[in-house]
């Protein structure tokens, strides 16, 4: 009686070792690199199963700021600073006599400035472009403390606090 040579299905795959474990064998390789790889080192794929260096995620367009962008949004940050605090004072001259009026422009300003530094940047986020944004109102407050006028009381304080926050909210990641 002849038996049929056949292999076995273990014969058949080829068993490798681990890229990054070379104490463990492994049949699976990366479908881009074709490194070898063992089920703690594989990354599922919409493509199939990668190898953890091919299956790394790529950083959102979002949120991927770079120096020039920061740069942007610098320069943006300083003009409306410095314009922002400018019109801030002609605000508290021409309309002083209306109570929570200082308060209420350092919103506007805080928006305007969150607006215009979004727009700057693409639309794009971080944590950088948070700190410009809320230093730009407060940028903004300081113009209008140079001068030695200083009509703000606590509530208007809050309502700049709020301005800071409306600033922030466009730029946060």
């Amino acid at each position: 009686m002849v038996e049929s040579q056949q292999p076995t299905e273990l014969e058949q795959s080829p068993v490798g070792r681990c890229f990054w474990h070379s104490d463990r064998e492994t049949g699976l390789s990366c479908s881009r690199c074709g490194k070898q790889i063992c089920a703690q080192c594989m990354v599922q794929a919409p493509v199939g199963v990668r190898c953890k260096e091919c299956g790394r995620p790529a950083p959102m367009p979002t949120f991927d700021v770079t120096a020039v962008y920061y740069g942007r949004a610098a320069a943006v940050a300083i003009a409306v600073a410095v314009v922002g605090g400018i019109l801030w004072l002609f605000a508290n001259a021409l309309l002083a006599g209306i109570p929570f009026l200082n308060g209420l422009v350092g919103i506007g300003i805080g928006y305007t400035a969150g607006e215009l530094i979004s727009r700057s940047v693409n639309r794009k986020r971080s944590k950088g472009l948070v700190l410009l944004a809320g230093g730009s109102v407060a940028g903004a407050f300081l113009v209008t403390l140079v001068t030695g006028f200083f009509p703000y009381n606590l509530f208007e304080l809050l309502f700049i606090v709020v301005g800071v926050v409306f600033a922030v909210q466009r730029v946060r990641p």
